[in-house]
């Protein structure tokens, strides 16, 4: 059977994958793996539940508070806030669990069931497993006095707000930011935050009406907020996604600058703070050559994983670091937060041009970014692009081609018959050039037999 929980949780379209009958599943199994605990048997578990502004999620958290209520949980209504929030959320109100109802960066008519372990952490496979083999079990069955009871988190932005602000290193009095919500969760907190923390604001996007979520908005729509900045004469624009878990922004100027550059100049402000754990950023492969070759000039190393936040956070955990990302704009700043949290890492970007007196055009310029160029190759047999002669003597030949200034990197599609080739080079032309001729071979040497 095909496995239920995907790369972040469960996620599709609301009303046919995601129905009511399966939030409430969910919730009643999530109830009995996460909710048990041995050292105190007799207390009622608790749970923290929040959810982006589309439109289903009425009916979804509906559903998930019915199924967690029914299976003996005591649980805190958030109500709308950023997945970050939920998961501080759940940590700082000493929760066993949490669940965010979101489909992120997706349309309006997706949604998704996210649940975060106690302390406010992603889910182990093995967690997902045990809520999925629970689902085929009869839920619990409380009666009485041992049902759970829905009540309103009343102060839950509040909290989270504050914890932003406390985890500052100044204000950013006297700084002009343009804020691009994508009529997602942090529609509220987020111009409250950077409002509190002294910026002149300017806010777009923040108008959610349950199907606007990440339309022509957020940080993959940046047209609007490029034009905003330069209209407002801004010192630099933030963009969120409609669950506000990333962070890409743009410079006065109304240049991008994506998560690769802003984890660069975060991180070198964290090491000249001396927070820099082991001087090292958590990066995934994806990450610009001028990244590692930036970190390397300022004596940071980088530790490289998969593609995916949850994989950059296995390694945080397992080597003890505590600054890490994606090129995406997901930027974890574990000292502060268990996940990706794009406003306080639009916070401490603001943060560091208002100390540095530089413009954020000046500060991102440490990293020069190479062209990336991506041909993904279809109808391919994916798994032998490891092992085939053919494609890697190919990719020798193009790796020395390339030299210092370039890398070559093939991965394998998780879900198709696919192989995506990333080639970069001092520039644009070169890099096309041999990443199309680099795609041949893989086409010609793992051709699927018809």
């Amino acid at each position: 059977m095909t496995r239920l929980f995907g790369t972040d949780g469960v996620r599709g379209k609301a009303n046919e994958l995601i129905t009511p009958e399966l939030a409430m599943q969910l919730a009643q199994a999530a109830a009995v793996v996460l909710g048990s605990n041995e050292s105190e048997p007799d207390r009622k578990p608790v749970a923290v539940v929040a959810k982006d502004p589309r439109i289903s999620g009425g009916f979804i958290s509906a559903a998930i508070e019915a199924g967690l209520a029914a299976s003996g949980v005591e649980v805190n209504d958030a109500g709308t806030l950023p997945t970050p929030a939920a998961a501080y959320l759940v940590a700082d109100l000493g929760a066993d669990f949490g669940v965010m109802i979101s489909a992120s960066h997706n349309p309006a008519p997706d949604n998704g069931i996210k649940f975060l372990a106690k302390g406010g952490e992603k889910l182990t496979d093995a967690q997902e497993d045990a809520i999925e083999a629970q689902m085929k079990q009869a839920p619990p069955r409380p009666v009485g006095a041992d049902v759970g009871t829905v009540a309103r988190f009343a102060d839950a932005e509040d909290r989270y707000v504050v914890h932003l602000l406390q985890s500052m290193p100044n204000r950013l009095d006297g700084l002009k930011v343009v804020l691009d919500c994508a009529h997602g969760a942090a529609s509220g907190c987020s111009p409250e935050a950077f409002k509190a923390a002294g910026a002149d604001v300017m806010v777009i996007g923040a108008d959610p009406d349950g199907i606007n979520i990440n339309e022509g908005y957020g940080s993959t729509h940046l047209e609007k907020l490029q034009e905003a900045v330069l209209a407002f004469g801004a010192d630099l624009g933030i963009a969120h996604d409609g669950d506000a878990d990333r962070c890409l922004a743009v410079d006065h100027e109304g240049t991008v600058i994506n998560g690769d550059q802003i984890m660069a100049v975060l991180a070198i402000t964290s090491k000249e703070a001396g927070k820099l754990k082991d001087d090292t950023l958590v990066a995934t492969v994806m990450s610009n050559l001028g990244l590692k070759l930036a970190m390397k000039e300022h004596g940071i190393n980088v530790v490289e994983t998969g593609v995916g936040d949850r994989y950059v956070l296995e390694a945080m955990r397992s080597g003890g670091y505590n600054f890490g990302g994606e090129q995406s704009g997901h930027v974890i700043m574990s000292d502060h937060a268990t996940t990706g949290d794009g406003v306080l890492t639009g916070l401490h970007l603001a943060a560091r041009v208002a100390a540095s007196g530089k413009t954020l055009k000046e500060l991102a310029a440490v990293v020069n970014v190479l062209p990336q160029v991506l041909i993904n190759v279809k109808g391919v047999d994916k798994a032998q692009v490891k092992v085939n002669e053919g494609v890697n003597r190919a990719i020798a030949e193009a790796e020395q081609e390339l030299g210092e200034s370039g890398r070559v990197l093939l991965r394998p599609s998780g879900t198709e018959p696919v192989v995506r080739v990333m080639v970069e080079a001092a520039t644009e032309v070169h890099a096309q050039e041999v990443c199309r001729k680099l795609a041949a071979v893989v086409s010609e040497e793992l051709a699927l037999e018809s």
